[in-house]
């Protein structure tokens, strides 16, 4: 491996948004820096199936479902 070509790989602390928090290793920051989420799996909808819907008046999604409709998705 060449010399000064890589960056840093080091600990940080992940903090999420409930206030827990756990180390990772990354090149981001510094050494001992904190980077605080603003979204995170605990809060996101993509993850908790929250109540997020997709409004679609016969858009794009209308027009992929009548597409496809017959593939069994």
């Amino acid at each position: 491996m060449r010399k000064g070509i890589h960056p840093d790989y080091h600990f940080i602390e992940v903090k999420m948004t409930d206030g827990t928090s756990f180390q990772v290793r990354s090149t981001w920051g510094k050494e001992g820096d904190t980077l605080a989420l603003d979204i995170d799996p605990t809060v996101h909808p993509a993850w908790t199936g929250g109540g997020a819907r997709l409004m679609d008046a016969g858009g794009r999604v209308s027009k992929f479902k009548n597409k496809y409709a017959g593939l069994g998705f």
